[in-house]
Order: structure tokens, then C-alpha cells, then sequence
């Protein structure tokens, strides 16, 4: 197995096709079909189901895309490692809560970009469990995670800011009139949830469980801009950050509904391993963080 073989079963896999693989890298399709070939007779095991001109994984291909992506990133933190250059270069993976990679972060990201153009970023959204594995399985290099304070023995945290958690309502929401809101006012109306592993969401029902609230009725949706467009609709309330509605809020589209207890406290924080590698290209943006914030 080399790693050249790996990288052209990544692209075949990635592109679904041999053909396309073959043009993205500059091989002839019958060498990338032969090098897929090789790695199948080594391990004995079918990597793609062929049917007429669709391929897809079968299992163990999914096993090995999966392992043959994280040897091909740690060849290539190897390779940076032994050069002499200090300029940053390559790929950066970087893991980011929706909320944060919408609304708070694109400018940052953007100043990076400008500043080191031969640097790849490559933006995965997920939640805080996503990106605790992601980094120890070295899928991602850093995170920008939106949670309570972080506590992890493996993970090395710098707090950024904090973010305040409101509970929003359109401009006609009935609860308005009050002035404020505690939690058991939520128990008459209709709440909208974030996605399951959502930080926030998890924050929230611990505390309706603790205080036995249960909301009239309730929707999910992995998308804040779907929730902010059923919280303008009137079809429900919602806990999201503040940055999330700014905008809303200052149309007067959207009311803060003033939830007066308890303290929702989240924190915009940036993560990695402790064991990882500060490379010149992940310092940069270390550093280019410790300035922004």
C-alpha cells in the first residue's frame, strides 16, 4: 500500500467516478483503475459496488476512506514538518458551530485568507461532540466551538468571549406585553429546537427537565436561518444567540423576550489537541485570533 494508491481511492471516492478522478489528478483511467485494483487484491475486500456507470463505497471502502484520510493527513503534517520554509502553507482544517462560522466568524476567517493566500482553508460546521472527536481522530487541526466553558484533559481551550442567549419571539408574540419571561412561561407556548448535540439545546432542556416544563408543542431544525423564519412566522419561540438575530432584532422583526432566569452562559472558545502540532499555518491563526478577539 502506498500512499500514492490512497490518495487516488480518496478522489475516486470523493468524485464517484474513475473518470473524473483520473482528469482531477492527471492519471490515465486505467492506472487509477489499476491502482484501485492493487489496493482491493491486498486486502482482499471490494471497495466500490459498480453499477453501470455509478460507483459507490461499499462498507469496507467506507472503512478505508475514513482510515486512509487520516494517514494522508498525517503525511502531509509530516511533509510541513520537515520543511524549512515558516511561511504558512497548506490545508488548515477547521471545525465551527453554525452559529459562529454565519455570524461571527467570516470576517476573521476572511482577514486570514488575505494575509496568508497560499493557505487552504477547509470549513467543516458541526456541533461540540463533533469536534472533540474530530480532534482527537486529527480529522480537523482547530474548532471554534459555541458551549459552556470546556473541560477536557485531551483538549487544549482558550476562552474568546461570551455569547449572550436570548429567547426571541416575532414583533407580535403575545408574551411581549409582560416585559419579561421566566421559564415557566415557555410551558404554554410553542418552542423551536436546534438541532440534537446543539450546546444551547442541551443547556435548555436540562433546565426544562429540572424544573418539570414541558413546551406546548415543538419543532426541530438543524438550520438557524430555518428557525429565525418560523420564529418570524409566529409559529414558535426560540433560545439563539444574540449575534444570530442581530439583524432581526434591529429591523424590530424579532423582540427579545427578556428571559430573566436562569443565566443561559455560553462562550465562544477555540480548540485543539493537546498533542497537536502548532505549525506555522495553525500559529498564524492562533495568533491572528488572539488579535481579533
Amino acid at each position: 500500500m502506498e500512499l500514492r494508491q490512497l490518495k487516488i481511492f480518496v478522489t475516486v471516492a470523493e468524485e464517484k467516478s474513475f473518470t473524473r478522478a483520473a482528469q482531477k489528478m492527471g492519471y490515465a483511467q486505467s492506472n487509477v483503475s489499476a491502482q484501485v485494483r492493487l489496493l482491493e487484491e491486498e486486502f482482499d475486500i471490494r471497495l466500490f459496488e459498480r453499477l453501470g456507470k455509478k460507483i459507490d463505497l461499499t462498507p469496507e471502502g467506507e472503512k478505508l476512506l475514513y482510515h486512509a484520510k487520516r494517514l494522508l493527513r498525517n503525511a502531509a503534517e509530516v511533509q510541513e514538518a520537515m520543511t524549512c520554509s515558516t511561511e504558512p502553507n497548506g490545508i488548515l482544517n477547521i471545525g465551527i458551530s453554525e452559529s459562529l462560522c454565519i455570524f461571527k466568524l467570516p470576517a476573521l476567517l476572511k482577514e486570514y485568507s488575505r494575509l496568508y493566500p497560499q493557505v487552504q482553508l477547509v470549513i467543516r460546521q458541526g456541533t461540540p461532540l463533533d469536534f472533540a472527536r474530530w480532534l482527537r481522530e486529527n480529522i480537523i487541526d482547530v474548532a471554534f466551538s459555541l458551549d459552556q466553558v470546556i473541560n477536557d484533559d485531551d483538549l487544549v481551550t482558550k476562552i474568546l468571549c461570551e455569547e449572550p442567549m436570548i429567547i426571541v419571539g416575532n414583533n407580535e408574540h403575545p408574551l411581549i406585553s409582560k416585559g419579561y419571561i421566566e421559564l415557566k412561561d415557555i410551558g404554554q407556548e410553542s418552542f423551536i429546537y436546534t438541532e440534537r448535540n446543539c450546546s444551547y439545546r442541551s443547556v435548555i432542556e436540562n433546565y426544562f427537565a429540572d424544573s418539570n416544563i414541558k413546551p406546548g408543542s415543538s419543532y426541530e431544525f438543524d438550520s438557524i436561518e430555518a428557525i429565525k423564519q418560523f420564529v418570524l412566522s409566529g409559529l414558535g419561540i426560540a433560545l439563539l444567540p444574540y449575534a444570530a438575530v442581530e439583524k432581526e432584532l434591529s429591523a424590530g422583526n424579532m423582540v427579545d423576550l427578556n428571559l430573566i432566569e436562569p443565566k443561559i452562559e455560553m462562550y465562544t472558545q477555540i480548540i485543539y489537541h493537546k498533542n497537536k502540532w502548532l505549525s506555522p499555518t495553525l500559529l498564524s491563526l492562533l495568533d491572528l485570533v488572539n488579535e481579533y478577539f
